[in-house]
């Protein structure tokens, strides 16, 4: 199976996007589709055996849309329609002054000589749309805007030029201006909503400087090859994922991991493409070039995210496959029980059946799930929360359990000295700093932090499972556990979980040093608040339980699932499955990807890894627990608007309609005009557009 990505132009709202989508999956070899209206873009998985680039191209094209070959200007084309719709306005305007103001038969041709012009310009691109829509016998917006105007116009050319009668010149006018408008509007909401595609774009640098044989030569990132030399002085985008081999230097990574501090780096640190070097110089080796960098990886996330899916958006799409044959059946109805039952005149049965087609575009039921999805993945990568799709922002609403894997995202992962007994540092440090045992780096790095000075150590020797030992001022000095040194020193210590390890000189023990994993900063913290959310917490690890107890009663957390190896976390969470719960799982992302795979919702910690290979269907780019919490408060808020959207969609329709077909007039006095039923339904756009972009205050 295949995956392609292609820019489409020419779609006038999320209806045509939905026209695209059902017009592809109908031929053979295409598996899957997504259209987005406001990315202009489509993602298609097909069977390149069963079907080829070009063909998918042409069908898009028979559709009535365009495959732009490569990024195009979109300037000239919304100055274009700019054109076209003052073009539509200086001439709708005189229709619908006379229309209503002065109106009188004698000026019936010169009605008709404004409104054609404003018929042809503006109503072609509806009509063309609808004619293909039909063609793939698909039903669209754009269906319902070309009968609704036709019948309006040709109507009134009728009355003008074969019958005596009044004419209908300003709905028709007024309808295509004003829904042309809407369109124009829809555009620069959807510009509004692709704007965090275009910052993250606009990060990555312009050029490079690349070290050759000495030399600084100035390249264009994409020309940057892995384990190129790079060098970058203050005020300078980094262009690519790297290591620094040389220098050091504080850099804003805040467009990577939203961190709004600095960062300081150094020899051995990473640095990432589109970061800014705010001090110092340094040289880096390319280690991620082109997509493999982070920044292009998160892009790519997230624009696949814009235009996915949540569930909730099947009820839209079930609705509206059906909605506009049953709006035309709505207007048909209509406008026969006025004319032939109730014998009302035809102008007055007509404006019926036109205000129904006008009033009913669909435009706000196909807008009010993916402008809510666009704009909370958007506030996400902003905030350096990446959410793989819609359906993980709605997933997370049904959560009701957390597992948090303790190694790496509970605790920092790195071993730490937490207690000393006795003047020992020294002589363990001068030892410990011959070996890459974690628990000897801790003591070493505990020692450096203090401005310890090492001891000269001789006849250095390693037991292993037990510890080391060497000569340090002629005296034989030993550093391990119970099994090379026998004493019951500080035995308390390992009952709050942490590792003892002791010290010797000349066979008498010395003092002791308790080593842990301790917690990272936020973490209580966060356990806190979840729980306060209503959260059942748990806690997974392959430590042994006396260790995990005790991380876990420092955190508050009494279930434990502890000594359970990285294969077997998977069975933990489908056995809290089984038991009827929907479970979320937190964890590192690499050894933890079975679990979070099993898991209803998976959560990866950190952005040392591959993002777009995530398993978790949430990822946090900082390392930084709080951002659970703020993953489901922007998934519930999320979930919120796409729920509201729908609402105000769906109420507007079974409200608006029934006003429209004249049911209330009796009982009102008036008949609700095409031009106002035009209005009406930009409005209910707007509401859902407006409604959607509240979501920028999170």
């Amino acid at each position: 199976m295949t995956k392609i990505e292609l820019k489409i132009k020419g779609m006038h709202c999320e209806s045509c996007a939905k026209t695209i989508e059902k017009t592809l999956l109908k031929e053979k070899g295409i598996f899957f589709t997504q259209v987005s209206f406001a990315l202009e873009k489509a993602i298609v998985e097909y069977d390149p055996e069963k079907i080829n680039i070009d063909k998918i191209k042409r069908i898009i094209k028979e559709t009535g849309y365009k495959v732009l070959e490569k990024e195009e200007e979109k300037k000239d084309e919304m100055k274009s329609d700019w054109q076209k719709f003052w073009f539509g306005l200086i001439l709708t305007l005189p229709v619908w002054i006379i229309s209503v103001f002065f109106y009188d038969p004698k000026f019936n041709l010169l009605l008709f000589a404004l409104a054609t012009p404003v018929q042809i310009i503006l109503g072609w691109s509806f009509y063309r749309r609808a004619y293909f829509s039909l063609k793939q016998k698909i039903a669209d917006m754009n269906v319902l805007v070309s009968l609704s105007t036709s019948a309006a116009y040709f109507y009134s050319v009728f009355a003008t030029f074969f019958i005596d009668g009044p004419v209908f010149y300003e709905a028709s006018t007024t309808v295509l201006t004003t829904i042309f408008l809407g369109s124009l509007l829809e555009k620069i909401s959807r510009g509004k909503v692709g704007e965090a595609i275009k910052k993250l774009i606009e990060l990555e640098a312009k050029t490079a400087k690349v070290l050759k044989d000495g030399k600084e030569i100035e390249v264009h990132p994409d020309e940057i090859q892995k384990g190129d030399i790079i060098i970058v002085r203050p005020g300078e985008k980094i262009p690519v994922d790297g290591i620094i081999i040389d220098g050091k230097s504080t850099i804003d990574e805040s467009m990577i991991t939203g961190e709004s501090l600095p960062v300081e780096k150094k020899e051995g640190d990473t640095v990432f493409g589109g970061t800014i070097n705010k001090m110092g110089v340094f040289k880096f080796r390319a280690t991620k070039v082109g997509k493999e960098t982070t920044l292009a990886q998160i892009i790519k996330l997230v624009e696949e995210a814009q235009t996915s899916k949540a569930p909730i958006q099947r009820i839209a799409d079930k609705v509206l496959n059906y909605f506009v044959p049953v709006v035309v059946l709505v207007a048909l109805i209509s406008f026969s029980i006025w004319y032939f039952w109730l014998k009302s005149e035809f102008l007055f049965a007509l404006t019926t059946f036109v205000s129904v087609l006008v009033i009913a575009c669909p435009c706000a039921l196909g807008l009010a799930t993916p402008m809510a999805i666009m704009i909370g993945t958007s506030k996400g990568a902003e905030k350096g929360i990446l959410i793989k799709g819609g359906e993980y922002l709605e997933g997370i609403h049904q959560l009701n359990t957390l597992v948090f894997d303790k190694t790496g995202t509970l605790t920092k992962g790195k071993p730490e000295v937490t207690n000393i007994q006795g003047d020992v540092l020294q002589l363990a440090a001068s030892l410990a700093i011959n070996t890459t045992h974690p628990l000897d780096i801790a003591i070493v790095n505990e020692a450096k932090k203090k401005g310890i000075e090492f001891l000269k150590v001789e006849n250095f020797e390693a037991i292993p499972g037990k510890g080391i030992k060497g000569i340090i001022n002629g005296k034989e000095v030993k550093l391990g556990n119970r099994r090379l040194i026998e004493s019951d020193l500080n035995k308390d210590w390992e009952e709050e979980g942490k590792t003892v390890i002791l010290v010797a000189v000349n066979n008498k023990v010395e003092g002791a040093i308790a080593v842990a994993d301790t917690l990272k900063e936020y973490s209580k913290e966060t356990i806190l608040k979840l729980k306060k959310m209503g959260f059942e917490i748990w806690m997974i690890t392959g430590d042994n339980r006396k260790t995990a107890e005790a991380i876990g009663k420092e955190l508050g957390i009494e279930n434990i699932l502890a000594e359970v190896l990285p294969q077997d976390k998977e069975k933990e969470i489908k056995k809290l499955q089984a038991e009827g719960k929907f479970v979320g799982a937190i964890g590192d992302g690499i050894n933890d990807a079975p679990m979070l795979a099993a898991a209803d919702i998976g959560i990866a910690m950190g952005a040392g890894t591959d993002i777009a290979k995530e398993t978790g269907g949430i990822i946090l780019v900082k390392d930084d627990l709080r951002d659970v919490v703020k993953a489901i408060e922007l998934s519930k808020k999320t979930l919120s608007k796409i729920k509201q959207n729908l609402f105000l969609a769906f109420i507007y329709n079974i409200l608006a309609i029934p006003v429209a077909a004249g049911l209330f007039y009796h009982w009102l006095g008036f008949l609700l005009k095409p031009e106002i039923a035009a209005l009406a339904m930009i409005l209910s756009d707007i509401s859902v557009i407006s409604n959607s972009l509240l979501l920028k205050r999170f």
